[in-house]
């Protein structure tokens, strides 16, 4: 049994747990994935107090939810699986996932997150470093260099966009040259550094003050970033290490104009606020839509605004609509027009009379008035036109007439009838 004084070592208070950070698990070489019958080192850095016990305990070693015999401050595994470790007094760490493969081709990925604005390095590596020939990467399914003959492929300045997952394929002499292989897919995620920055205004002894404030990532505490501010499209401020900008009196009443920008030292990641989030306004305003001026939207149906001008007349024919007819179930033709008629666009333009269907019955009875009034008056003209008889006495009824005589209707006085 341990000593007492052991054990109270080994228990350190709460407080003092709370407040050491985690330890950093590194693996060397610098890769997840591994050939079977491969060794890596895994090292723990983290808060190690000098204790003096009979069996001293500095690191403790998991494999999943197994607690492994060492207590170094590294070990060689081999194994796959999840590691993590943990120094006296302190969290977890984060866990490094090691895959041990079987394969002739492996996509290596670096062990520690990547970070916005860091390098991002992937390796593709034959079995036992043979060489990889026609080499090829692909994230998401898409080729991202179509040949070469490097072995790792090197974003500069990761991010976000650059998250996938990431393929390789090759050929290899073995020991003629093999058809195209390719690797297992690795996820890689691209880290945020920081997140967009959001400015605030509050008052002064001078007058209204900007604050643009960030966060940065809990494993990224120790960068510094720097602050610049901006009126419109315009440099109020450069980059300086300080967050705060006291504005002049004469732009102290256009606070919803100005925005800031936060970016690292070297300025590989930079991010821009909206606007200036003020009490009881709504919520702040794009910095990119207010450097281009204010969008006109669509007034409301409510608000259309009203309009003096005159409404130009169609350009196209007015369409013709019939009304269903209860006896037939097919569509009848405009009146006044035949159904076989020739198409609206080959029959001369007539303009377009809305009476003439409602009075052709009355103009056809008064043709036909016309053409027998016209007919009376041609047998009225011919008869006054041809030589006049001597008058001969009356015939009595029965006599016969001479043939060829022309036999003359005798006129009748008109019948007067009662009343009239």
């Amino acid at each position: 049994m341990w000593p007492l004084a052991a054990l109270l070592l080994l228990a350190p208070s709460s407080g003092h747990a709370a407040a050491l950070e985690k330890p950093t698990l590194s693996l060397r070489p610098p890769w997840t994935t591994i050939f079977k019958g491969e060794r890596v080192t895994l090292r723990c850095d983290g808060y190690h107090p000098l204790v003096v016990e009979l069996r001293p305990i500095s690191t403790l070693w998991y494999l999943g939810h197994l607690l492994l015999p060492s207590h170094g401050r590294s070990i060689e595994v081999q194994t796959p699986g999840v590691y993590r470790c943990q120094t006296r007094g302190a969290p977890v760490s984060d866990p490094v996932h090691l895959s041990v493969s079987n394969d002739w081709l492996i996509l290596q990925a670096p062990y520690a997150a990547v970070f916005e604005g860091e390098p991002l390095v992937l390796r593709c590596r034959g079995w036992y470093d043979q060489a990889v020939h026609r080499l090829h990467y692909y994230r998401d399914g898409r080729a991202l260099r179509p040949s070469g003959s490097a072995a790792n492929y090197t974003v500069p300045q990761a991010r976000a966009a650059d998250s996938g997952r990431y393929q390789c394929s090759g050929t290899m002499r073995l020991p003629l040259e093999s058809a195209p292989m390719f690797s297992a897919p690795v996820a890689v995620t691209v880290q945020e550094l920081f997140a967009a920055p959001e400015l605030s205004a509050g008052a002064g002894a001078g007058g209204p003050v900007l604050r643009c404030e960030t966060r940065l990532h809990p494993r990224r505490r120790a960068v510094r970033l720097q602050f610049a501010f901006y009126k419109h499209r315009r440099l109020v401020r450069r980059f300086d290490w300080a967050p705060e900008y006291r504005l002049p009196a004469a732009d102290a009443g256009e606070l919803e104009a100005h925005w800031c920008e936060a970016a690292t030292a070297s300025r590989s990641v930079r991010k821009r606020s909206a606007g200036p989030r003020l009490p009881g306004r709504g919520p702040p305003s794009d910095p990119a839509a207010t450097a281009q001026g204010p969008k006109a939207e669509p007034p409301a149906p409510g608000n259309q605004p009203l309009s003096f001008r005159k409404p130009l007349p169609p350009t196209s024919a007015p369409s013709v609509t019939s009304a269903p007819d209860a006896a037939s179930a097919g569509p009848r033709a405009p009146a006044g027009r035949a159904p076989d008629a020739a198409p609206a666009a080959c029959a001369p333009k007539t303009p377009p009379n809305p009476a003439t269907g409602a009075l052709k019955p009355e103009v056809d009875l008064l043709l036909r008035e016309i053409r027998l009034l016209k007919a009376l008056l041609s047998r009225v003209v011919l008869g006054l036109s041809g030589p006049q008889a001597s008058p001969e006495p009356p015939t009595a009824p029965g006599t016969p007439q001479a043939p060829g005589t022309p036999q003359v209707p005798r006129a009748e006085a008109p019948e007067t009838r009662a009343g009239s």
